[in-house]
C-alpha cells in the first residue's frame, strides 16, 4: 500500500522567506541591489583585466575566472528568488529544481578549487618571486583553471544522480529560497542514508581538501612575509592577499557549517540564513 501511494512530484514550492508584504519587498530590494552590484562589479573586473595588457598575468587570469564564476553562481539562484518574492506562484518544476541544485553546487565546488588555486598562486608569488614567472606560466595557469571548472561539475554529478532517483509521496514544499540538497532530502519518503553519506563524504573531501591547500599556502606566505625586514615590504606583500583571504574566511566559515555535518535534516531555518552569506554577501 505504501509503495502504491508514491507519486512522482512534477513541481516543488519554494518557501523562500515567509512574512509580511513589507518584509518581502525589503528582501527583494536588498537581493536585487546585491545581485546587480555583483554582476556589474565582476563584469567590470573582467573588462578591466582584458583591456589592460599589464594585467595579463596568472593572478589576474585567475581573478577573471573567479569573477565570471561569481556571476554564474549568483545567477543560478538569486533571479528565481527575486521572482518568487514578487509573484504569487512560488513553484519550480522537478527538472528545473534539479538543474538549479546541480549548477549551484557545481559552481560552489568550482569556487573551492579556484580559491585553493589562487592561494597556491600567491604562495609562489610571495615565496618564490624570482622563479614565479617560470613556474606559473600560461600553460600551468590555464590547466589549473580548466581542472577547477571540470572538477566542480564532475564531482556534483554523483550526488545529483542519486538525489534525482529519490521518491516523494507527501509534501512538495521546499523550506528554502532555492533548491538546496538538505530540504530536498527531507521531503523524500525513501531511505536517504546513502545520499546523505555520499554528500557528506564528497563535501568533506572538497571542502577540507581545498582548505588544507589554502592553509598550507598561507602558512608559508605569512612565514615568508614576516621575514621581510621592511615594514613597507611586508604591507605590500600582505596587500596582494588580503581580499582573497577575507573571501576565504567568509566562504569557508559559512559552508563548513552548511555541508560538513552528520545530518542534513538539522537546523533548516539556520541553514537558510547562513546560505545568504555565500550566495549574496561573498560575491
Amino acid at each position: 500500500m505504501w509503495n502504491r501511494s508514491r507519486t512522482h512530484v512534477k513541481e516543488f514550492i519554494l518557501v523562500g522567506f515567509p512574512g509580511s508584504r513589507y518584509l518581502q519587498l525589503t528582501l527583494f530590494l536588498f537581493l536585487l541591489f546585491a545581485y546587480v552590484l555583483t554582476v556589474m562589479s565582476n563584469v567590470s573586473i573582467i573588462i578591466l583585466v582584458r583591456t589592460h595588457r599589464h594585467l595579463h598575468s596568472p593572478m589576474y587570469y585567475f581573478l577573471c575566472n573567479f569573477a565570471f564564476l561569481e556571476i554564474c553562481f549568483t545567477t543560478a539562484c538569486v533571479p528565481k528568488t527575486l521572482v518568487n518574492l514578487v509573484s504569487q506562484s512560488q513553484s519550480i518544476s522537478f527538472t528545473g529544481c534539479l538543474l538549479q541544485m546541480y549548477f549551484v553546487f557545481s559552481f560552489g565546488c568550482t569556487e573551492y578549487f579556484l580559491l585553493a588555486v589562487m592561494a597556491y598562486d600567491r604562495y609562489l608569488a610571495v615565496c618564490y618571486p624570482l622563479n614565479y614567472s617560470t613556474i606559473m606560466n600560461s600553460t600551468l595557469s590555464t590547466w589549473l583553471a580548466v581542472v577547477s571548472w571540470i572538477g566542480g561539475f564532475l564531482i556534483i554529478s554523483v550526488p545529483t544522480s542519486l538525489i534525482s532517483r529519490l521518491s516523494f509521496c507527501g509534501s512538495n514544499v521546499i523550506n528554502h529560497f532555492f533548491c538546496d540538497i538538505s530540504p530536498w532530502i527531507v521531503l523524500s519518503c525513501t531511505d536517504t542514508s546513502l545520499v546523505e553519506m555520499v554528500c557528506f563524504i564528497m563535501f568533506a573531501i572538497v571542502i577540507l581538501g581545498c582548505c588544507v591547500i589554502t592553509l598550507a599556502s598561507y602558512t608559508y606566505i605569512i612565514y615568508t612575509v614576516l621575514k621581510i625586514p621592511s615594514p613597507q615590504g611586508r604591507r605590500r606583500a600582505f596587500s596582494t592577499c588580503s581580499s582573497h583571504l577575507m573571501v576565504i574566511i567568509i566562504w569557508y566559515g559559512s559552508t563548513i557549517f552548511l555541508h560538513v555535518k552528520p545530518s542534513v535534516k538539522a537546523s533548516l531555518e539556520l541553514t537558510k540564513i547562513i546560505t545568504i552569506l555565500n550566495t549574496v554577501i561573498t560575491p
